[in-house]
């Protein structure tokens, strides 16, 4: 078997970094560590509005009990929905496919 070593120069733009995978999902927790989500940023983050939302996911039997645990259900008109940052980004990730299929 013959093998052949290849010298590869890539630019990497002024703007840009590279930094291990393992760093950058490092970075990607401090980011959202300590960090409570509003309706709106759920809003933004899944490019659904509050209506969808109450009805697809927060109220939806099958996400509700799991979701009980990092999500701030507001008791009375003028509380305020709150979601813990990590633990909501990575319920979307994981339940992707049951949520938007």
């Amino acid at each position: 078997m013959q093998q052949l070593q290849i010298n590869l120069t890539v630019q990497v733009p002024d703007d840009h970094v590279l930094v291990k995978k393992v760093e950058f999902e490092e970075l990607q927790r401090e980011k959202l560590s300590g960090r409570y989500w509003s309706m709106e940023d759920l809003e933004e983050r899944t490019a659904r509005k509050q209506l969808w939302l109450k009805t697809n996911l927060l109220y939806a039997p099958r996400f509700k009990k799991e979701l009980e645990k990092f999500v701030h259900y507001p008791n009375s008109q003028g509380d305020k929905w709150s979601f813990h940052a990590i633990r909501m980004a990575k319920f979307l990730d994981d339940n992707f496919y049951l949520i938007f299929g």
